[in-house]
């Protein structure tokens, strides 16, 4: 048993090192702020799809929890960071905190609908909680602003110091900061004993509790941290675009989410990122070239990766990140 303790303890410690390719990974994201000045409020919106599709990640790919309502948590931590904000508090690092943990309770009073049930009662709950959210958004105009949208919302600088502007510069700087402090979090989580818990519990969840690991608290709490993040990405989107409205609770938005980590390929965290790139672009680069169809074009692009191209790129990501021994630092064995 100490042996397997070892091996295990060792398979982590080597887990937490970073690779070369995550290095530069992360050292082009801070360059495009320079590379692409014209183009900052993109790359913004970029970094928080890759925040909220994280947050996905950290259930669908690593615990197994399929969800067609992850907008829930995306609009109740936009509209938390817009009323704060609306309200005199206009801080954005309290409003982004605040949004978590508004974000985050909310995820732990709904887990006991997700842990116990199989992955179509998921479906059904998840989608039905969000379609609540949104005709409550809608029948408290008084306090959302309904279908008006939120407005009035005035964010003070960011640390005192950095005002946000029209073109995108602190916003893109503030956005990428809490994605990668976040990042950094979900990475220990991921590669610790908890995260060793989640996949054997998406993998066998039977087979897990028989080894000592309790599914249900484990599940719940990956949820509640999942539906945290997912506040974040929220209060980054209140914060950064000073306006809230019922879209944030809109259906497309858990659709486009889970179409952004099909594409990067779940359960590595970077899929959620290079899908978040890899969909905005596109999607940026079909509307402006046929306004009318972009929509037909993207379904058409999402049908054939699908059939097609999904293996091969996901698993030339995967080379890419952790299997090469130059890239990895770490020899052959």
């Amino acid at each position: 048993m100490s042996h397997l303790q070892d091996r295990v303890r060792a398979s982590l410690q080597a887990s937490r090192r970073w690779h070369i390719a995550e290095i530069v990974f992360w050292l082009i994201a801070l360059g495009s702020f320079w590379a692409f000045p014209r183009h900052l409020l993109l790359m913004n919106e970029i970094a928080i799809l890759a925040l909220f599709a994280l947050s996905l990640d950290l259930i669908l790919g690593f615990a197994g929890i399929v969800s067609l309502g992850h907008a829930a948590f995306l609009g109740l931590g936009a509209y938390a960071a817009g009323l704060l904000a609306k309200n005199g508090m206009g801080d954005p690092v309290l409003g982004l905190v605040f949004a978590m943990v508004v974000s985050g309770f909310a995820g732990l009073l709904s887990s006991p609908l997700i842990v116990k049930g199989n992955d179509l009662t998921r479906l059904m709950v998840t989608l039905g909680v969000v379609l609540i959210l949104h005709e409550i958004a809608n029948s408290w105009a008084s306090l959302t602003g309904g279908a008006d949208g939120l407005q009035g919302i005035t964010i003070n600088p960011v640390l005192g110091l950095f005002a946000f502007d029209l073109f995108g510069k602190t916003a893109y700087l503030y956005s990428l900061s809490v994605l990668f402090v976040l990042f950094l979090v979900a990475r220990r989580m991921m590669n610790s004993p908890f995260g060793l818990s989640l996949r054997a519990i998406r993998d066998n969840q039977l087979r897990a509790a028989a080894s000592g690991v309790p599914p249900s608290q484990r599940l719940a709490l990956a949820y509640t941290i999942a539906a945290a993040y997912a506040g974040a990405a929220g209060a980054l989107l209140a914060q950064t675009s000073q306006f809230v409205s019922l879209d944030v609770l809109d259906f497309h938005r858990s659709a486009d989410v889970m179409l952004v980590l099909i594409i990067g390929g779940p359960g590595y965290l970077y899929g959620g990122m290079i899908g978040a790139v890899v969909f905005k672009f596109l999607q940026d680069t079909i509307a402006a070239f046929t306004p009318q169809y972009w929509m037909f074009w993207i379904g058409l692009f999402l049908v054939l990766f699908v059939l097609r191209g999904r293996s091969l790129i996901h698993g030339g990501v995967k080379l890419f990140m952790t299997r090469l021994p130059w890239l990895s630092g770490r020899g052959r064995s």
